[in-house]
């Protein structure tokens, strides 16, 4: 990867929220695009879990950041066992959900929060919250993309929602996250930068700096009954995301589908559609 610097870091640096409630949370502005350009900041951020959101948290992200939507990409059972959130009480933002793991039980992709009554727990649930994919033809591929490439075979129209939530421009700025900010969120952030212009290197770099922040990430998790096993099970060294990661995943999809813009064409977010996300960043 090529290693850049100056104007460019400084862009990288300061688009962090600092947040009491999250340790992963960073705007998508800012990033240089292909053409020279930057994408625009205030339009879209990503993020680790917004359970522990501070008042003062929620008060910043509503009045300040302007925050309207939320794409959470979680699995039903983490959402139910991490509880709603601070955010799920303010009428004025709206929260989809579209989980990029498989889920058991018939409780799937049609939590919302605007229903009365909650799904109960699957009793399974134990085996659904963190599961490990691998695609067929890539059990070759290092763990961490086997898994990435996992959700673009197994949740192929997910991935694709969550674009279209994005692409769709709220009177406000959207947050995408999952549990940690990295994984499911850097598959789908990765899509929308390139189809915004920012070239593979800035993807790339933007993905990895996670690495900043992921002693106090795991800590987090790690002190979520939900997620400590997961945690506590693997060194910090095994969660912190690692560049020749997202280069992979990248370098894969150009080879076999003329690049992320080939493969969402492929599965039904074409031309129109990918120009209305490369609108919402851009301009």
């Amino acid at each position: 990867m090529r290693v850049t610097s100056g104007a460019s870091d400084r862009l990288r640096t300061d688009r962090w929220v600092r947040l009491d409630g999250t340790t992963n949370t960073r705007d998508l502005g800012g990033l240089p695009t292909v053409d020279g350009g930057t994408t625009v900041p205030g339009r879209v951020l990503r993020s680790d879990n917004l359970q522990t959101l501070s008042e003062a948290d929620v008060r910043r992200l509503v009045d300040e950041v302007r925050l309207r939507e939320v794409v959470d990409l979680r699995t039903t059972a983490e959402v139910l066992l991490e509880g709603r959130g601070p955010l799920r009480a303010l009428p004025g933002v709206t929260h989809r959900h579209f989980t990029l793991l498989p889920e058991r039980g018939h409780h799937t992709d049609v939590f919302a929060v605007e229903e009365a009554e909650l799904p109960e727990l699957p009793a399974d649930w134990a085996e659904s919250i963190l599961p490990r994919q691998v695609a067929e033809g890539d059990q070759a591929e290092p763990p961490a993309v086997r898994s990435y490439l996992g959700y673009l075979a197994h949740r192929p129209e997910n991935v694709i929602a969550a674009l279209r939530a994005l692409a769709a421009p709220p009177d406000g700025a959207t947050v995408v996250h999952c549990a940690a900010g990295k994984d499911r969120t850097g598959v789908v952030v990765a899509f929308a930068l390139a189809v915004a212009g920012v070239p593979h290197e800035e993807i790339v770099a933007d993905y990895a700096l996670t690495a900043e922040v992921i002693d106090d990430l795991v800590a987090k998790l790690a002190a979520s009954p939900t997620y400590a096993e997961d945690m506590v099970r693997r060194d910090v060294a095994s969660h912190t995301p690692r560049a020749e990661t997202m280069q992979r995943v990248l370098g894969l999809l150009d080879e076999r589908h003329g690049g992320p813009q080939g493969w969402l064409t492929a599965h039904g977010f074409g031309p129109e559609e990918q120009a209305a996300l490369r609108a919402r960043l851009r301009s």
